[in-house]
């Protein structure tokens, strides 16, 4: 890349104005892919260790040997990367709401599309994943009602810094209870925030899961010159009776 900045899309949504830029990372010379809605950074490939460390640490906690993954938030695709290197994951569909970040894995304007489009166990979906949790029909909408032995979700900022205010149900013991009711018994959901360990959702988790736990992910954040941190959250499902 000759240039030191570009927009390679920029899209007006139902959510607001989407835009993925691309960078030169003057520090390290390395090509750095952004995405911003409106005037907001959802996501930047600078900083990708708390959305590797949703996968590892949600699927080390599921005992099965088969995995059928749901990942919620495609983003830039670290966690569903990081998912598929899991030789357990037998499938993963991705659940976007933003038809436009599919395509830019489908077209290969971000590094990490190629792979994931390419690989037979991913399938990408366009939908809502908080209104799939709670419709009928589930999160596949192949498979009506299917259930998963992992959940991974990355969209909100935090349980309390949300996109947009229906998300908020989903961190509530009802909202939860919903989201549970589609992994198998004994299946893991695994939660990121940007924002340090919450007791208030720590509690809600512990009402409705077996056992959780809030993990602290740090990382390296050379634009800050220092370290910066965030939470991954991993919630067991009871086992049946």
């Amino acid at each position: 890349m000759s240039m030191r900045f570009e927009e390679i899309d920029w899209r007006p949504t139902a959510m607001g104005d989407i835009s993925l830029r691309r960078r030169r990372d003057p520090g390290s010379g390395a090509e750095v892919y952004e995405v911003k809605l409106g005037d907001e950074f959802l996501m930047s490939s600078l900083f990708t260790a708390g959305e590797v460390a949703l996968a590892q640490l949600g699927l080390a906690g599921v005992p099965d040997t088969a995995l059928d993954v749901a990942v919620g938030g495609l983003g830039l695709g670290y966690t569903a990367q990081a998912a598929l290197e899991d030789e357990r994951v037998r499938s993963l569909i991705v659940i976007d709401a933003l038809g436009e970040v599919i395509e830019w894995h489908e077209r290969g304007w971000v590094p990490l599309g190629g792979d994931l489009t390419s690989d037979p166990r991913c399938r990408l979906v366009h939908g809502d994943f908080f209104a799939m949790v709670g419709d009928g029909d589930g999160l596949d909408p192949q498979a009506p009602n299917r259930r998963f032995h992992a959940i991974l979700l990355d969209v909100d900022h935090s349980p309390r810094h949300v996109l947009h205010p229906r998300h908020a149900a989903l961190y509530r013991p009802a909202g939860l209870r919903a989201l549970a009711d589609r992994l198998h018994p004994g299946g893991v959901f695994a939660l990121w925030s940007n924002d340090p360990p919450d007791e208030e959702f720590t509690a809600a988790l512990a009402e409705v899961f077996a056992n959780s736990q809030a993990h602290v992910v740090n990382f390296d954040n050379p634009l800050q010159d220092g370290t910066s941190a965030n939470t991954v959250y991993v919630a067991q499902a009871r086992t049946a009776a």
